[in-house]
């Protein structure tokens, strides 16, 4: 059975000229952990929902752009220069008619704050600015250095048999987070500072999570990583097989 997991790209300039890209970390570990292939679905607006007739499962990557605050009812952006409307256009439809159908869905980093908004949630849109929070962006350093373990994270319901833990260490690469989650959304890992680090779609009709953090960059030496990307390849093998069942 080949599966093919469809990642939605962001919009990048490159020389003058538009770009479609995401980073290849999250192929290479929908590669080598969930056992699929990827493809990368253009942010070209809500006519790509046509492509989940082609596709086992949809993964939301993580990016340095913010979802637009007027999509969660906020009016102004505290990070003006920081958005992609046309990656907003495509994957809040496509999460939504995803979860209708019971599609697979993981989530990361962006992700899973596309995942909150498009089902009614809210965000913060700077952590770091809030009493008592920590500084969850990257800051400086090599990329393995950005991306190293951080800070614990205490998981629980389906996310701590998935992980086979109950506590995990995670990297941390986000300046915004999720601040009301959207209704049927259950909170499956928090960090110290009570950050939601991870949810799941609970009134989905399929497997649907969501985490802040970035399971992709250690999936080939981190167990848990691992399992989550394992788990989103399973979900999106028991789909198929319902599907031809149908």
């Amino acid at each position: 059975m080949t599966l093919i997991v469809g990642i939605p790209a962001c919009t990048k300039t490159y020389d003058g000229l538009i770009m479609h890209a995401t980073p290849a970390r999250y192929g290479a570990a929908v590669i080598g952990a969930a056992g699929a292939w990827p493809i990368l679905l253009p942010p070209v607006g809500e006519g790509m929902v046509a492509m989940l007739d082609r596709i086992d499962g949809l993964l939301l990557s993580g990016s340095p752009s913010n979802v637009e605050p007027h999509l969660y009812g906020v009016d102004g952006s505290e990070t003006p220069g920081k958005h992609d409307p046309h990656r907003d256009g495509t994957t809040l439809p496509l999460i939504r008619a995803a979860i209708a159908r019971g599609m697979p869905v993981l989530a990361i980093c962006r992700g899973i704050q596309e995942l909150n908004v498009a089902l009614g949630g809210t965000l913060h849109q700077r952590v770091h600015t809030l009493d008592g929070r920590m500084d969850h962006r990257a800051g400086p350093g090599t990329m393995d250095e950005q991306f190293g373990f951080k800070h614990p994270v205490t998981l629980s319901g389906h996310l701590a048999r998935i992980a086979g833990a109950t506590e995990i260490m995670v990297n941390s690469l986000h300046g915004q987070a999720i601040d009301r989650p959207a209704e049927g959304m259950v909170v499956e890992a928090v960090a110290p500072d009570g950050t939601i680090e991870a949810v799941r779609v609970a009134n989905a009709p399929g497997w649907a999570f969501g985490v802040q953090f970035h399971p992709e960059w250690h999936f080939a030496t981190d167990p848990p990583s691992r399992a989550i990307f394992a788990a989103f390849g399973d979900a999106c093998r028991a789909y198929v097989g319902i599907r031809r069942a149908a």
